[in-house]
């Protein structure tokens, strides 16, 4: 099973991941993966925090196991990374748009070529399938080839003044830059802020979650490897305390992060406080809106793609389905019978589609949102119990059956907040007039879907979405050529596509006289 039982199509990887961590200790037939090395970068080199001493455990989902302990960056330690990354930021703010492309495509060619030893840490790590990992790992190498091909294109304007004077602006780095990113797309999540950052000529300090630690270092080796000068991209490990000192540093100039909204808030307090710029991206409460004009079978293969991707932990995820009632009992029958058919078990195994939640407490909390959801009034269609697969070595892992929740209402618990689990909420509808009220009766507003035939309805209902990232007849996809982002509680700023990068830079004006100066003194 995987790594955990020398499974043949994977056992060619494990010296391989061995070369990319010479720290990591395997064993093909006890499947045990352990990481001894340093987890923090700076300068161009794994290293151990100078202070912090804090010292959190790292899981392994699949199995429950600890894999490495993680110590956390004190006050001294993130001082270091943001003066090492001013240092290199100094180098790189002054190199052209083209040799900053050539580094940032040299950066994809490597993400590409090791594409399946850093999908499979990323599953060690996470839990999510290796199937699924892959595709995160694809869309983080053209994450950074989108930016290489913009770096070069960063421009300001000439404008034509009167008398033979004339003005130009131009487009500058901000300087040391901070990424806070979250645990459920470790390293495309670190890929999304890094490639913008750094193709508009800035340094960044990235800072993973405590849970997810390990796969964002390889990208920092991944940049050293392909030019970058050394400290461009640090790497400090922590949880809130080495948060607050980065977003509280005064050589920070700008904090993109990702993560749940009570943090958020707090980042912006305290980014508020040096007048710093941030990026949001947040939580979610998504709508998906099935009307009974759709194709009903892409219409069921979307609702599963926007609530049981990545364990059903991913914040865009569109939870409150709203089905139009003519077709509630036949497209609610279709969705539980291929929810049930969905392979939960060992996320290295190829076949797999659903791996382990991230944590004990985290499944603990899913676990209770079902048992208010069903005291509430909602009936569980399928799933929402503890799963235990086969294999004993996956025995203590973190695994849940995918769940439908049917009977639901608006003023439902799972039906207003975050449950970021396998969690499907469906709820019956009538009128287009009432479903986009309800939809839009959130607090949040990352995203929003709509299924239907109806070309003119799709695009009348989701201009009326209140939601930063709307799909029409599809869900959950995110080409990296499209800005992704929220509106409300769900956060502000943009990452992806050009809009990046108005977030990762600032625009300098300059006004030239070609004449006297003319005073009215």
């Amino acid at each position: 099973s995987g790594l955990r039982g020398g499974s043949p199509q994977l056992l060619p990887l494990v010296p391989r991941l061995r070369r990319l961590l010479p720290g990591l200790a395997m064993s093909s037939a006890t499947g045990s993966f352990s990481l001894q090395q340093p987890l923090n970068y700076r300068g161009g080199a794994r290293l151990q925090p100078t202070d912090g001493g804090q010292v959190e455990e790292v899981y392994e989902p699949a199995t429950g196991r600890v894999i490495a302990k993680l110590l956390c960056s004190g006050e001294k330690e993130v001082d270091l990374a943001v003066q090492s990354a001013k240092a290199a930021f100094k180098v790189w703010s002054q190199k052209s748009g083209m040799e900053r492309c050539r580094v940032l495509l040299e950066a994809a060619r490597i993400i590409r070529e090791q594409r399946d030893e850093i999908a499979t840490l990323e599953t060690i790590n996470n839990g999510k399938s290796i199937f699924e990992a892959r595709v995160d790992i694809d869309i983080s190498w053209q994450c950074l080839e989108y930016y290489a091909g913009l770096a070069g294109s960063l421009a300001g304007e000439h404008v034509q003044l009167p008398g033979g004077s004339f003005g130009y602006t131009r487009r500058e780095p901000l300087g040391v830059c901070v990424g806070i990113g979250a645990w459920n797309y470790p390293f495309q999540i670190a890929c999304w802020k890094a490639a913008p950052a750094l193709a508009c000529g800035n340094a960044m300090v990235f800072k993973p979650s405590p849970f997810t630690p390990i796969s964002v270092v390889r990208l920092a080796e991944i940049f050293t490897q392909a030019g970058v000068p050394k400290g461009l991209f640090n790497v400090v490990q922590g949880g809130v305390a080495t948060g607050q000192f980065l977003c509280q540093h005064p050589d920070v100039a700008k904090i993109s992060f990702t993560g749940s909204v009570p943090t958020g808030v707090k980042i912006m307090e305290m980014a508020a406080k040096g007048i710093k710029p941030v990026t949001l991206e947040l939580g979610g409460k998504s709508p998906l809106i099935i009307f009974s004009d759709c194709a009903l079978e892409n219409a069921v293969n979307g609702a599963l793609m926007a609530n049981f991707l990545t364990q059903g932990e991913v914040c865009c995820n569109g939870t409150r389905v709203f089905v139009e009632r003519k077709i509630l009992d036949t497209f609610t029958k279709e969705v539980v019978k291929r929810t049930q058919k969905i392979k939960i078990g060992d996320p290295l195994l190829e076949d797999t589609r659903m791996g382990a939640l991230i944590n004990r407490p985290h499944l603990d909390r899913v676990q209770n949102f079902i048992k208010q959801a069903k005291e509430q009034g909602a009936q569980v269609l399928c799933g929402g119990d503890l799963y235990v697969p086969d294999d004993p070595k996956l025995k203590n892992g973190f695994y849940m059956r995918p769940c439908v929740l049917g009977n639901c209402t608006d003023d439902m618990t799972c039906v207003k907040e975050e449950i970021f689990g396998p969690v499907m909420s469906i709820l019956p509808f009538d009128t287009e007039e009432e479903v986009v009220e309800r939809a839009n009766n959130t607090k949040f507003g990352l995203a929003g879907g709509v299924f239907t035939r109806d070309i003119q309805k799709a695009h009348r209902v989701v201009a009326a979405l209140n939601a930063g990232m709307c799909f029409i007849n599809n869900y959950n996809v995110s080409p990296v050529e499209l800005p992704f982002g929220g509106y409300k509680a769900s956060g502000f700023g943009r990452e992806n596509g050009r809009a990046a990068i108005e977030y990762y830079s600032q625009l300098k004006t300059v006004c030239v006289e070609m004449g006297d100066v003319e005073s009215v003194f």
